[in-house]
């Protein structure tokens, strides 16, 4: 999570006009805030184990806020960073209502009625494997620092973890500390030594870590407040793209949730408990919108697949990892401090963390009959279309902001967004844009459709009903209780519906 907490203000706030203490105090309010959600979501939300950070499903729209023409005219580049933001914070508020409204409504509770496990494999699969170029190809920037992680944290997670120290399982349990906290130290010391003193730029930015300039920018204590940018301002054409981003967001949670519901050995949540997770999402962007983070909010995948790799399913430990992320953004320095670590470090553990995460969503089929060929056109079609269809639409929003960087390192004001949808509503090109750029909503929108007009009546028990459907009411099955119920007897008044 800490790896997308300082890679979205990176790439985002030198474009909206922000300075390096800009930046910084971004990266704090975004770990501040998923600190919050966080700690709501285990307590009241799905209860699962789960951490709540930054979404990049949400650059998009926040690329068409930062090019809209009524900002670039701006020339203070400190006003032009805060009129930005307070346009964001304004569309996020707008649009977290949309999650709220579905998830305590209980209508995503009723639309997932329409799941099945094998609707819910591409789904589940694409949440991790639609990461891909999050993985291998950002680790090779600086293969040196990013290889060596990858191997020594196989190593240690698998072929170590039965090796106990005082009867602990130090390298089951921390074999992401261990090995972070080696090759970070390893990379300090080539930098320290020159060696990428005459080295390429890429070299400079991917390998160094004296590069994200922010122990120098940030203060020793801050406390990130509502409204810190100012008054929040709001345009109709940014809220309806914003919305779109809100809709993946809920998809791409949904899958995360089952998949962690899967690693922590609890049941899949039932929709009622789907729904009141969701609706506290939306409250997630809210306060996301209140705060001024720059983005919205969703589950963490990698910390999903990290459930696997540890065995630790305790909400307990996700509630004290919360309280760590809110101490360590007040206290900005140490912030600063673990944004130093190279972003090939973070994509090694994304090569092994997401690919657990797909391999969960696979794991769905054994609950279907994979004999069946209207099964096996369904899940081919859907996660190949699912990852074709979002690469096509991701290759124009990588190139974006490829050009706005080079854009601004040439002092040249950045470019408006133009997806492969490009008409003259600004607000329905993000709409479409940002829907396509998610694999696995594309693969859900795809997996469901066919799933549910495919010879359905006779396809029952292919689908793998007969063992999903007792999950779907929270009564449906005894464990339920001991897994969503909430805390202080709040059921009592709020009773499962």
């Amino acid at each position: 999570m800490l790896g997308t907490t300082v890679m979205i203000p990176t790439q985002l706030v030198p474009l909206m006009g922000g300075s390096n203490s800009d930046k910084a105090l971004v990266i704090q309010t975004l770990l501040f805030v998923a600190g919050l959600n966080t700690f709501l979501q285990s307590l009241f939300g799905t209860r699962l184990p789960t951490i709540v950070g930054g979404s990049f499903a949400f650059v998009i729209p926040v690329l068409t806020i930062i090019t809209d023409p009524s900002l670039l005219v701006i020339e203070d580049q400190n006003q032009r960073f805060r009129h930005t933001m307070r346009a964001i914070q304004g569309a996020l508020i707008a649009s977290s209502s949309l999650q709220i409204i579905l998830g305590y409504s209980q209508l995503w509770g009723i639309c997932s009625r329409f799941f099945s496990p094998l609707g819910m494999v591409p789904v589940i699969s694409l949440v991790g494997y639609g990461l891909f170029e999050r993985g291998f190809p950002q680790l090779g920037k600086c293969v040196e620092i990013g290889l060596p992680m990858l191997l020594i944290f196989i190593a240690f997670a698998q072929y170590l973890k039965h090796n106990y120290m005082r009867h602990l399982p130090i390298f089951e349990r921390f074999a992401l500390l261990i090995c972070v906290a080696l090759l970070w130290a390893y990379a300090h010391l080539l930098t320290a030594s020159g060696a990428y003193k005459h080295g390429s730029q890429l070299a400079k930015v991917h390998c160094r870590t004296d590069q994200s300039h922010l122990l120098s920018s940030t203060r020793w204590i801050k406390l990130p407040y509502p409204f810190q940018w100012g008054a929040p301002t709001f345009d109709a054409s940014h809220i309806f793209g914003m919305m779109a981003a809100v809709l993946v967001s809920q998809i791409e949670s949904t899958g995360a949730y089952i998949a962690a519901s899967r690693l922590a050995s609890a049941t899949p949540p039932p929709a009622y408990v789907l729904s009141r997770g969701i609706g506290w999402q939306g409250i997630g962007i809210l306060l996301d919108g209140l705060f001024g983070t720059g983005t919205g909010s969703t589950v963490s995948v990698e910390n999903v697949g990290l459930l696997g790799i540890t065995r630790v399913g305790s909400r307990r430990v996700v509630q004290i990892a919360a309280g760590f992320m809110i101490f360590f953004s007040i206290l900005g320095k140490f912030g600063a401090l673990f944004a130093s670590i190279p972003f090939p470090i973070f994509a090694a553990l994304y090569c092994v963390l997401f690919g657990l995460v797909g391999a969960i969503g696979l794991s769905f089929l054994q609950f279907t009959n994979m004999n069946s060929m209207r099964n096996l056109f369904i899940i081919g079609v859907s996660l190949f279309l699912g990852l074709s269809i979002s690469q096509y639409f991701n290759e124009f929003a990588v190139a974006h902001l490829v050009q706005s960087a080079t854009s601004l390192a040439n002092s040249v004001e950045p470019q408006a967004f133009h997806g492969p949808v490009h008409t003259r509503a600004t607000w329905f090109n993000d709409f479409l844009n940002t829907i396509f750029t998610s694999a696995p909503t594309i693969a859900l929108l795809i997996a469901v459709f066919l799933d549910n007009t495919l010879g359905v009546v006779k396809a029952k028990k292919d689908r793998g009903m007969p063992w999903w459907v007792k999950f779907r009411t929270f009564k449906g099955d005894s464990r339920n209780e001991e897994f969503y119920t909430l805390p202080f007897n709040l059921n009592k008044f709020f009773p499962p519906t």
